[in-house]
C-alpha cells in the first residue's frame, strides 16, 4: 500500500473477491506441496470458519470498517 499508493493491500483484494476464488485456484494446481499447503491454509483458515471475505463481513479483516481503512493503520508503533 505504501509502495505503490493502493488503497487497499493484497489480504484486502483476497476479501475483495472471496475466498471462493483463490482456494479454486490452488486446488486447480493439483497435487504441489507449496500448493497443497496453501489450500488446505485457505480452506481450514477462512473457508470452515465462514470467513469468505466481504460477503460475510469477515475475511482477514472484519467489515463494514476494515482496519486498513484506519488513518494511522501503516505507522509505526
Amino acid at each position: 500500500m505504501l509502495s505503490t499508493g493502493a488503497p487497499v493491500g493484497p489480504f484486502g483484494i483476497l476479501d475483495i473477491v472471496g475466498m471462493e476464488t483463490p482456494y479454486n485456484l490452488h486446488i486447480m494446481q493439483g497435487k504441489k506441496p507449496t500448493a497443497q499447503f496453501l489450500t488446505d491454509k485457505i480452506k481450514y483458515d477462512m473457508v470452515d470458519q465462514g470467513k469468505m471475505g466481504i460477503s460475510t463481513g469477515k475475511g482477514f479483516y472484519s467489515y463494514p470498517n476494515p482496519a486498513y481503512k484506519d488513518t494511522g493503520f501503516l505507522k509505526n508503533s
